[in-house]
């Protein structure tokens, strides 16, 4: 893709973004529960009601009544603190009888922490607990600071695990390094082995399944299409959706259409050699923090644009389609999909809400 492209795949971002803060679609919503302290990733169970995480460490069962109750669960090592915590909770593509499922968060202390993704059972019925809780993942070197952790998790069709890893803020040069986990893509078996055929078994961190990312806030496996779709922040401007391709580069921090929050350059490269282009590049920056596929589109939740957007695919371009939820005037944290195509987000805030939405 040519650099007048990617511009005006920027240019026409832009002007999208303006025209979809007027002309916001109106949906009907309906409030699940409230008082969740930063809600950061929701389950759907199969028997009926939700698993929330809160990023300061707790996992609650949502009753559909919006009855609340902490899952009893030991994670010795979580920290949380800034952007630290528990992240995702996804269950295993045959939860229905294994009760399996896996959660990612920080872990470490501030001096020396990363991602870990552990596995669990969850215990047939309420008063549910998260039993025999074993580490599958944890994301190396260990680093310091509290910021840029990824953590957004996916099943590919052959039962393998993608969970996304930031850069860590301050190490962000990490990303273009095949021997270090900060800035990657990772796949790993469902024990947490590592593939045979991941593109970069012979390096020091052979899980790498992609590389060059900044902080992976969505990814979604799309099965009628067999396409992994991303999203990641940028700095200051420059967040993209990528399709995912096994040992793909995406650019961080070589090449970006984001500069950094100084107003200095990130780099002067928004295109490289080598280097896989975003499909979509939202400037100035929304922060997209959740990512759902819905009837074939994307839906892709933000912080700081405050919206639900639905980004159609026409003529293998991703254009945006729709724009909801921006009367709410929330941060919106996540937006998932259940599996009769009922559409949920989570509001980012210290009395952060699980929301049923009514898309077309």
């Amino acid at each position: 893709m040519s650099l007048l492209t990617r511009l005006v795949i920027s240019v026409v971002a832009l002007i999208n973004l303006v025209a979809a803060s007027v002309h916001a679609e109106p949906v009907n919503t309906r409030v699940i529960a409230g008082n969740l302290a930063f809600p950061w990733s929701v389950a759907v169970l199969p028997e009926g009601g939700f698993l929330v995480t809160e990023r300061g460490g707790r996992l609650v069962y949502v009753a559909d009544n919006g009855d609340q109750q902490s899952v009893e669960m030991a994670l010795p090592d979580l920290f949380a603190t800034a952007q630290a915590g528990l992240f995702e909770v996804l269950l295993t593509p045959d939860f229905a009888t294994s009760r399996e499922l896996v959660l990612s968060f920080a872990c470490g202390t501030l001096s020396a922490n990363n991602t870990c993704v552990v596995k669990g059972i969850l215990s047939a019925q309420p008063p549910y607990a998260l039993l025999h809780t074993q580490n599958i993942f944890t994301a190396l070197p260990k680093k310091a600071g509290a910021a840029h952790y990824g953590a957004r998790m996916t099943w590919l069709k052959d039962g393998s695990l993608l969970v996304a890893l930031g850069d860590g803020f301050v190490h962000r040069e990490q990303a273009q390094n095949l021997d270090s986990h900060l800035g990657k893509i990772v796949r790993i078996h469902r024990d947490g082995s590592t593939p045979d055929d991941n593109p970069f078994t012979h390096k020091r961190a052979p899980e790498i399944f992609s590389y060059g990312h900044r902080n992976v806030q969505g990814l979604v496996y799309d099965a009628a299409r067999d396409a992994v779709w991303q999203h990641e922040h940028g700095p200051k401007g420059g967040d993209e959706l990528n399709r995912i391709e096994v040992g793909g580069n995406y650019g961080w921090p070589i090449a970006t259409h984001g500069i950094d929050y100084t107003g200095a350059r990130v780099s002067p490269f928004s295109e490289l050699p080598g280097v896989k282009a975003p499909l979509y590049v939202w400037t100035p920056s929304l922060a997209p923090a959740g990512l759902a596929l819905y009837k074939g589109d994307l839906l892709v939740a933000h912080l700081a644009g405050k919206r639900l957007q639905r980004l159609s695919l026409n003529d293998e371009q991703w254009v945006l389609s729709a724009d909801y939820l921006t009367e709410l005037d929330a941060r919106i944290r996540a937006v998932y999909t259940g599996p009769d195509q009922r559409v949920f987000v989570l509001t980012d805030s210290p009395a952060g809400q699980l929301i049923e939405v009514e898309l077309p």
